[in-house]
């Protein structure tokens, strides 16, 4: 199955700014409440000792990514230990509900970043959850050369995947909503509205979610991505993570400086 650069809804310029909002959220919620990401715990916690850092920085956080319930599997105790929630088109309002659910301070950065050009003055290891798969090779070579250039840690985890299976799992994540649309904070009378009357968001989800797949990247073009990249002293990890029952596998890119700080204590 080959790679095909198709279009997400929620991220076109004219897609309404409140929809994105309520489908982020939603995205958010369900990756949190499945905790789909849990298993990259271990290898993002041996990243951050391999660069003796605690600082992340996250980009294309959305709602702020699955880090509400991933925080709790992460406890290091460095004195910089934070996460920064960015994006291209920050959601404050989801920022906010995030930071008062976590056990690890959040933060957040209101201005727009770029995940192919991060301002310098962001500092920390790099992390992209469920967003890697919208660049085309070109600007996904540029995300890793940038965090390369900038010798800084990037860690890349991925939940879409280009398989039958994985695409038929979008179908079952397109009704999962129904379920929980009224558990979602900060609630929302729009959310309800396109959920459960206009079902804007469930069909959004459906059809991003199969596109999601069809954009995934596999490990092995990830390797391939790494090839020309100006990095003879970093450390390359890939590979694909079996999810325990009802999770997905995740596959993940993990990328970090050899021997900068030596290993720190989490």
């Amino acid at each position: 199955m080959r790679r095909r650069q198709l279009i997400e809804l929620h991220e076109q310029p004219w897609f309404p700014t409140f929809l994105r909002n309520d489908v982020t959220d939603t995205l958010q919620y369900g990756f949190n409440l499945s905790q789909a990401y849990v298993p990259v715990a271990p290898l993002l916690l041996g990243a951050l000792d391999s660069t003796g850092s605690g600082a992340i920085v996250d980009l294309c956080s959305g709602a702020g990514g699955p880090w509400v319930g991933l925080a709790r599997r992460i406890q290091w105790k460095t004195a910089d230990a934070h996460i920064l929630l960015t994006d291209k088109n920050p959601n404050p309002a989801a920022y906010a509900n995030a930071q008062a659910g976590s056990t690890i301070p959040l933060e957040s950065h209101h201005e727009p970043v770029d995940a192919r050009h991060v301002p310098k003055e962001l500092q920390g290891f790099r992390t992209m959850f469920t967003s890697f798969h919208h660049f085309p090779p070109h600007e996904a070579r540029a995300i890793i050369q940038n965090a390369v250039g900038s010798r800084e840690g990037i860690g890349i985890f991925e939940v879409p995947r280009r398989a039958p299976a994985a695409m038929l799992l979008m179908f079952l994540w397109c009704l999962a909503p129904l379920l929980f649309t009224p558990f979602i904070r900060p609630f929302r009378w729009s959310r309800l509205l396109y959920t459960y009357l206009l079902p804007i968001i469930p069909l959004v989800l459906l059809f991003d979610g199969v596109v999601s797949c069809l954009r995934a990247y596999r490990p092995a073009e990830l390797r391939e991505m790494i090839e020309n990249l100006k990095a003879t002293d970093y450390q390359w990890e890939t590979g694909e993570l079996r999810g325990a029952f009802l999770r997905p596998p995740v596959t993940y890119f993990i990328a970090y400086p050899r021997g900068d700080s030596g290993a720190g204590p989490h």
